[in-house]
């Protein structure tokens, strides 16, 4: 089945202009971490479309991104890490559409599951960097908050004033 039979115009075109907002907002770097990642407006987009229209089209934004994100500027260490890395993180940002009522809640859980998949890569593909006599898990996962923590901040002052400011879909 086509992509197009499977989401509508709107919904292709959303989630591909978030997608491309999210890579040029990513490469506006507000701080950038030693060994990758760092602290961007890059989830303001897939986030707000996520919110916006739904998990699907919120999703598709995200692994778009991602994908984009792997063309544009790799980082590849093994197969499963490109897509713990890449599509994936951005693409769990749409279970922020899980909680249509509760944005800022929704804002968490989706960077909750990005900072998952971003801490099982760690753990498992970066723990080489892990300084001498701190576990690969805790190196992991305070590396990984590091900058997701922020960009949850960012996504939580600015993500829920988008959506009061655009109608649903189906509203004038």
């Amino acid at each position: 089945m086509p992509l197009s039979a499977r989401f509508g115009i709107r919904d292709l075109t959303a989630s591909s202009a978030a997608a491309a907002l999210a890579v040029v907002l990513g490469y506006m770097k507000i701080y950038r971490l030693p060994q990758g990642g760092s602290i961007t407006l890059e989830t303001v987009p897939i986030l707000f479309v996520a919110l916006w229209l739904g998990v699907r089209p919120g999703a598709l934004a995200g692994a778009l991104t991602g994908v984009l994100k792997l063309l544009l500027d790799p980082y590849i260490i093994h197969p499963i890490q490109i897509l713990l890395d890449y599509p994936l993180p951005f693409a769990l940002l749409a279970f922020s559409a899980l909680f249509p009522h509760f944005p800022r809640t929704g804002i968490l859980v989706g960077n909750g599951a990005r900072w998952l998949s971003h801490f099982v890569s760690g753990v498992v593909f970066f723990g080489s960097f892990a300084p001498e006599g701190v576990a690969v898990w805790r190196y992991s996962a305070v590396y990984n908050l590091s900058y997701i923590g922020p960009e949850a901040v960012i996504g939580l002052l600015l993500v829920p004033v988008l959506i009061r400011r655009m109608p649903l879909p189906g509203q004038k």
